[in-house]
């Protein structure tokens, strides 16, 4: 499909993971249909309409299935079903052929490598030894010492913080849960608990769900001999530096394990039985072990391995160039699809992040660069992180990291914000929704911008409809320029003789550009038609003809 610069034949030939831009939703935060301070299925499929207008190809779901939400869903007590707070199986279906309708696909978040201790797997592995779904999970009898006491299996530690792993009182054997103690790893070791993944996956393609988003899919297999984790500095600038206690530790016994890989290119191969369907992985991991999870073509892998880079990256020209000319050239080497991301449910609002100057910048970036964008509810109305109050906190991912409040993920899953008045329209009036809504809604909200020409809502629109107008900033190889002026980055998209140029000043002053010679302006950031060669304003994002 493409060839030694990334160029692809023809946008037909594209599927529509790699020309379409994915619309992350958190159910619990969009919209409130029945009154209960909580988001659900009917009221995502009233909101249909307004995501199909912003220009985007498929919805994703956080999940949705039964659990007792100690994690917000992450933790499953059953993988077949609809949890009742978001609504039913039979609601679940509408908004599915509601979405087809419009011309949308739906995925869902999966989460394999653990469930709920709810679930009845762990519930029945729980009654001892000899249980037929003991082996299910992870268990290890712990080291003993001289004295007889008895020790932890070893030193692994959970990402929320604490020891990996949590004994059981009854059989004196320990479980492995990289998350939550209510969240046990289960062991994909074990074919039956493969074969019973596999058949969820099943069940949602048979109703019509197009994808998946797989949640933490590179940490499925952990050391057979369960080896202690060497000891390491903290890296700052990583983006799991938020747990620190997990980020002291190398992780060369639970992350990226060969066995991993094989389970993936299984799921892959459960995915392949559908037409039309894919699956995107959850993988922080440098670049080389990011896109190996692309697998070959021989043993493909997953269709997208999510590219997180740009969400820690320190944010000026220089660095975001580097990147993406090193990602390009990479991807193309190993035969992947590009694609981009600013946030999700797990990281700050990118608007907060960048600063309300660059935000027009950022979006434009992940809008127009080689590959396929997601983008996370609220953002294309410059929704930022909203300051929780120590009462309303609920993530457990913050309350049970004290010492690190970055590691609370609160702030950027707050309601999603409609109209100015009670609740921003998220949930009615004197109903307190699940986290509060951010206090400066009655200005930044969709009605508001949907009256206001120049809104960020409407740039961001623009911007999808400029993808759809101009094959070069869908199917296009990607070229970084050197513009002379080191706080510019700007690249040529170019598709059977279309160029389309992007200039992104990460300046707050004019600078001039030499040697464009393109031929007409199609959007700036700071709006109008500027003449193309014209000098970028402060903060400008800029696409030209040429």
């Amino acid at each position: 499909m493409n060839d030694s610069s990334g160029r692809v034949a023809n946008p037909a030939d594209l599927k529509w993971w790699q020309s379409g831009i994915i619309y992350q939703i958190y159910p619990r935060s969009f919209q409130d249909s029945n009154g209960d301070g909580i988001g659900d299925l009917k009221g995502i499929t009233a909101r249909l309409p307004y995501i199909a207008s912003l220009g985007v190809d498929a919805v994703w779901l956080s999940p949705i299935f039964v659990s007792p939400m100690r994690d917000f869903g992450y933790d499953v007590a059953d993988y077949c079903d609809v949890d009742p707070i978001f609504g039913t199986l039979e609601e679940f279906d509408a908004l599915v052929a509601e979405a087809h309708r419009l011309g949308l696909k739906v995925m869902l978040d999966y989460v394999p490598n653990h469930c709920s201790s709810a679930h009845p797997w762990f519930e029945e592995a729980l009654t001892g030894k000899d249980s037929p779904k003991r082996d299910w999970f992870v268990w290890h009898d712990g080291r003993i010492g001289p004295d007889g006491t008895r020790y932890l299996p070893n030193n692994w530690r959970s990402f929320f913080g604490g020891p990996a792993w949590t004994l059981d009182e009854a059989s004196g054997q320990y479980f492995l849960h990289q998350f939550l103690s209510s969240q046990p790893d289960l062991n994909w070791r074990n074919p039956e608990v493969r074969a019973a993944m596999f058949d969820a996956l099943r069940f949602w393609m048979r109703r019509g769900v197009d994808g998946f988003r797989v949640d933490v899919i590179w940490l499925l297999a952990e050391d057979e001999e369960f080896r202690d984790e060497p000891v390491r500095a903290l890296d700052p600038g990583s983006l799991l530096a938020v747990f620190p206690e997990h980020a002291s530790l190398e992780h060369i016994y639970t992350q990226d394990q060969p066995d991993t890989r094989t389970y993936v290119r299984e799921m892959r191969q459960v995915i392949d039985e559908f037409d039309d369907r894919m699956m995107v992985g959850e993988i922080y991991l440098p670049l080389e072990q990011l896109l190996a999870y692309s697998g070959t073509p021989d043993e493909p892998m997953v269709h997208l391995p999510f590219n997180f880079h740009l969400i820690s990256m320190t944010w000026d020209a220089a660095h975001v160039r580097a990147f993406v000319d090193d990602y390009d050239a990479r991807s193309v080497q190993a035969g992947a699809w590009p694609n981009f991301v600013l946030g999700n449910h797990d990281q700050r609002r990118f608007k907060s992040r960048v600063g309300e100057a660059q935000y027009r910048v950022a979006q434009t970036l992940v809008l127009t660069l080689r590959g396929t964008p997601t983008v996370y509810y609220g953002d294309e109305i410059g929704m930022h992180d909203v300051v929780i109050p120590p009462h309303r906190l609920v993530d457990p991912a913050g309350l049970q990291q004290p010492g690190s409040p970055e590691a609370g993920r609160d702030p950027e899953r707050t309601p999603m914000q409609w109209k100015a008045g009670p609740n921003a329209g998220f949930s009615p009036e004197g109903v307190e929704p699940w986290l509060p809504v951010a206090d400066d809604a009655d200005q930044i909200n969709v009605a508001a911008q949907e009256a206001d020409p120049d809104s960020d809502l409407n740039y961001f629109r623009a911007l999808t409809r400029l993808r759809r107008a101009h094959p070069a900033l869908v199917a296009g190889s990607y070229r970084s320029l050197d513009t002379g002026q080191p706080d510019v980055f700007a690249y040529v998209r170019e598709h059977e003789g279309e160029t389309v140029t992007v200039l992104l000043n990460f300046s707050a002053e004019d600078r001039p550009l030499t040697d464009l010679t393109a031929t007409r302006t199609l959007l700036s950031s700071l709006g109008g038609a500027p003449d193309p060669a014209a000098p970028l304003g402060p903060n400008e994002a800029r696409v030209v003809l040429g």
